[in-house]
C-alpha cells in the first residue's frame, strides 16, 4: 500500500520476488511510485477513498483479484527477508496450521540495524478467508487517515508465529518519521480516551496482551517506555541510534499522554456546556 513512497518502493518490492503474484495499492503517488512498481512487474491498483469503511487494508481483501488465498501485507518501508520468503513458501507448501501467523521485524533507524531495544509483531500473514480488519468507529478522530491504524486484523482461528523476521528500514527523512508519528498519536489518544482501542479479542502473540494491559495502567508512560527500550531491552547496546530512538519512543507515548487528556477536558466542557444551557 503505497502513496508517494518512490524513495522505498524498489527496495520493497526488490524483496518480494520469490512471490507469484504481488499487488501494489496506491493512493494517487505524484512522485514516481506507480511507475516504479510496474517497472518491477507488480499490479499496480488505484485506490480513493471515499472516507468511510472500508479503509485500505479491508478493502484490498474485499476487492483485489488474488490469486491464492493467502496474503502477507508489506509496506513500502518494509522488506521480506530472504529467510522469511523461504520460511513463508515451505509453511504453504506443507499445509499451514494455523489460519494466520504473526511475523517480528527489525527496525532500522538512523541507518543503524537496531540489535535490541525495540520488538515489533504484526498479524502480517493470514488465510484472507479467516481475516477481516475490523471498523474501530475512528473516521472522526483528528488527522484520521486511510489506512487501519496500529492494530490487528480478525482472524477466525488459531495464531501462530514465523520464526523468521522482516525489516522496516524507512529511507525517507526524520522529518517523515517525527510527522507520521504525530499522526499516529493524534489517533491513538483519542481512541484510548474512548476506550476503544483495545479490544480483548485482539490477538497478540505470547504474553504481549498481559504486558500491554499493565502499561496502559502505568502512569508516566513515556518514561516508562524509555526505561523499557534503552535499559530492559537493552536498547544502550545499540549505541546513539539506540538512545534516539527510545527518546524517540518515549516522546510517542508523552504526545499520546497530553493529547488524550486534552481531548478528555475538551469532551467534560462540552457536556457541562449542554448541561448548562
Amino acid at each position: 500500500m503505497t502513496r508517494d513512497e518512490a524513495q522505498n518502493i524498489a527496495k520493497c518490492l526488490g524483496s518480494v520476488t520469490d512471490f507469484e503474484e504481488v499487488f501494489v495499492v496506491d493512493s494517487g503517488s505524484a512522485d514516481g511510485t506507480c511507475a516504479i512498481a510496474e517497472a518491477m512487474g507488480a499490479k499496480v491498483v488505484e485506490f480513493r477513498w471515499n472516507g468511510t469503511y472500508p479503509k485500505k487494508k479491508q478493502w484490498c481483501l474485499e476487492n483485489l483479484s488474488f490469486t491464492h488465498d493467502w496474503v502477507l501485507y508489506v509496506d513500502a518501508d518494509e522488506e521480506v527477508t530472504p529467510r522469511l520468503s523461504r520460511e513463508i513458501r515451505s509453511l504453504i507448501g506443507a499445509g499451514p496450521r494455523h489460519a494466520g501467523y504473526f511475523v517480528g521485524y527489525d527496525y532500522v533507524f538512523l541507518g543503524r540495524m537496531l540489535a535490541h531495544g525495540h520488538r515489533v509483531y504484526k498479524l502480517a500473514l493470514f488465510d484472507r478467508r479467516k481475516g477481516r480488519f475490523v471498523e474501530y468507529d475512528d473516521l472522526g478522530v483528528a488527522n484520521m487517515w486511510e489506512v487501519e491504524g496500529h492494530y490487528q486484523p480478525r482472524i477466525d482461528g488459531r495464531v501462530g508465529r514465523l520464526r523468521s523476521r522482516m525489516v522496516h528500514n524507512d529511507h525517507a527523512s526524520l522529518f517523515h518519521f517525527f510527522e507520521r508519528h504525530n499522526r499516529y498519536s493524534d489517533w491513538e489518544a483519542v481512541l484510548r480516551a474512548r476506550g476503544l482501542l483495545v479490544r480483548p479479542e485482539d490477538p497478540q502473540p505470547g504474553a504481549r496482551a498481559i504486558l500491554k494491559q499493565i502499561f496502559r495502567a502505568l502512569p508516566w508512560r513515556g518514561g516508562v517506555a524509555f526505561l523499557d527500550s534503552f535499559l530492559l531491552r537493552g536498547g544502550v547496546m545499540d549505541g546513539r541510534a539506540g538512545f534516539h530512538f527510545a527518546l524517540a519512543r518515549a516522546f510517542y507515548y508523552w504526545q499520546v499522554g497530553v493529547k488524550m487528556r486534552e481531548f478528555e477536558a475538551r469532551q467534560t466542557r462540552r457536556v457541562e456546556r449542554r448541561e448548562g444551557e
